[in-house]
């Protein structure tokens, strides 16, 4: 049977359809099921270029594993023993390694670069790319975020208020892909989203343009809070993490200075005893403990966290599948279109 998905790249979720994506989730249950860590070589002799420009534990190790599970192999290049700095430019990239392999990956999260890097190496090769992070967008962990969140509360979504809410850290500012590529895979999905961040810690403004033209088209609501704990009030989910004032300011001392007022924004028992009694708390780790949330909360039984970093390995291998494989048979797992 033809793959219509056949050298798709997958850099922003929300490029592809909501029916592209569902199918992509129900491979993904599937594989959970059936393949959870078995061996299944669709992807025999198969070669995937693993680009970082950042470090990674969950990115890295799960991608690694997807590749070793369908029989591939994968190749982590790191940009500092490569040529990139001495005239490989994207386009080179783009065209050298897939003429090599099947497939490129790239995490980069330099704010203003990385996904105009990613698409200029997606606009000159020849096999799909794969978007691991970049300024914009994380859309391998939104699948993930999703499929978990479907597994606590099912496949339909409408009247579940999700919580996406901004945290301290004192580490550095992390890139706001994250909480942009939830906010815009979950609006297509009916459920009442709420946005918290303090004051100049907004995600940028095409992308909330975006989610609010995708509740009108697929229902549910959308809600923008500076309050914490009026965004935890009856929440199903509370997903907190940090993120950077990066649509204020580039400059290092403000971002932290911004950050350092906000000290108070934790996920602690009290913030979760606020939401529905069978709330999940969610992160997509790591997680900076006792700053952005406590030991008590990602430690209890609310924490979906590890359930959540195990679904990129599955969520993974079924879009590798679905883009890497010529000939792809979607009854062989009991799947249609």
């Amino acid at each position: 049977m033809k793959n219509n998905f056949l050298g798709r790249n997958f850099i922003n979720a929300n490029d592809w359809s909501k029916k592209d994506l569902e199918l992509a989730l129900k491979l993904a249950v599937f594989l959970k099921k059936k393949y959870s860590k078995e061996s299944f070589p669709a992807l025999l002799h198969k070669t995937l270029y693993l680009l970082f420009f950042f470090f990674s534990t969950r990115t890295r190790t799960s991608f690694e594993a997807a590749m070793d599970h369908l029989g591939g192999n994968s190749h982590e290049l790191i940009p500092g023993q490569l040529q990139i700095h001495h005239g490989d430019t994207a386009k080179e990239i783009g065209n050298i390694l897939s003429s090599y392999g099947h497939g490129i990956a790239i995490r980069q999260c330099d704010w203003g670069v990385g996904n105009k890097y990613i698409n200029e190496v997606a606009k000159h090769s020849s096999v799909p790319v794969f978007n691991m992070q970049c300024d914009v967008y994380h859309p391998f962990q939104a699948m993930a975020d999703l499929m978990t969140i479907r597994e606590e509360f099912g496949i339909n979504l409408k009247g579940k208020k999700i919580v996406m809410s901004w945290a301290y850290a004192k580490t550095y500012a992390k890139p706001v892909s994250v909480p942009q590529s939830f906010l815009l895979l979950l609006s297509l999905f009916g459920a009442d989203l709420v946005l918290a961040h303090p004051k100049k810690f907004e995600l940028m403004p095409d992308i909330i343009s975006e989610v609010k033209n995708n509740i009108k088209k697929h229902g549910g609501n959308f809600l923008v809070t500076n309050n914490m704990e009026d965004a935890a009030e009856g929440a199903h989910v509370v997903y907190a993490k940090n993120w950077g004032a990066l649509c204020t300011t580039n400059n290092q001392k403000k971002l932290a200075d911004l950050a350092f007022e906000n000290k108070d924004w934790i996920c602690d028992e009290k913030l979760m005893k606020k939401a529905s009694k069978k709330a999940i708390y969610m992160h997509c780790l790591p997680a900076e403990r006792g700053v952005e949330v406590t030991d008590a909360v990602i430690d209890g039984l609310q924490s979906v966290v590890y359930r959540q970093a195990e679904n990129r390995l599955h969520v993974q291998k079924a879009i590798l599948l679905l883009t890497m494989v010529r000939h792809l048979d979607m009854k062989k797992f009991s799947i249609t279109k």
